[in-house]
């Protein structure tokens, strides 16, 4: 009675080992082609750190308050748009896209999103600057644009799930819900039933 057979041991580890795998797969993402716009809307993000956001002031101006950026006048929406458009737009965004990691894709999706709003923030100060520092650059317009279209593709990304993600999750609840009311009794009676069929 305590000996199984071997076959039903390897079955169970081989299910654990099933279920491991499909916990893993629910961790990821499947950006698929979109992962081909996001690359480019990191990479038009990192061009703009070369572009000037507004007179003589570059992204790399702003993002270290450099002399130029204070000659422009430079407000904190400005400084504060372009790190999160940096950290979010580029750093968590490639992040997701190599690592595929759920997790990761939601981070770069609500950091982008906060970036959009900053980045309409940030050109409206430089819009109503006063009369002797200049408006927003193309470079800064450029930036705000790629952050919203990359908030824009994360969430499609990331609110939509293959019907393989969803399937693999649903049949791992059923099962567990299953186990959780299968009974000792239940497990013995067909352990017993096996050997009278053959």
């Amino acid at each position: 009675m305590s000996s199984q057979p071997g076959g039903e041991h390897e079955f169970d580890d081989f299910k654990g080992d099933l279920e491991d795998a499909e916990r893993r797969v629910a961790r990821e993402i499947e950006p698929g082609a979109r992962a081909l716009a996001i690359s480019v809307f990191v990479f038009v993000l990192l061009v703009t750190l070369v572009l000037p956001h507004t007179g003589g002031a570059r992204g790399l101006d702003v993002l270290v308050g450099s002399d130029a950026a204070i000659e422009n006048g430079i407000a904190l929406p400005s400084r504060v748009f372009t790190w999160l458009a940096l950290v979010f737009g580029v750093v968590f965004s490639m992040l997701a896209l190599v690592t595929r990691r759920w997790a990761l894709a939601w981070i770069a999706l609500a950091g982008s999103t906060v970036s959009s709003f900053l980045g309409l923030l940030a050109v409206w100060s430089r819009q109503t600057a006063p009369e002797p520092h200049p408006g927003p650059a193309i470079g800064l317009v450029l930036a705000w644009l790629a952050v919203i279209l990359l908030a824009y593709n994360w969430a499609r990304v990331v609110l939509t799930r293959s019907a393989l993600q969803m399937a693999t999750e649903e049949h791992r609840r059923r099962l567990a819900a299953e186990r959780q009311h299968k009974g000792l009794l239940d497990g013995y009676g067909d352990e017993d039933d096996g050997p009278a069929k053959t």
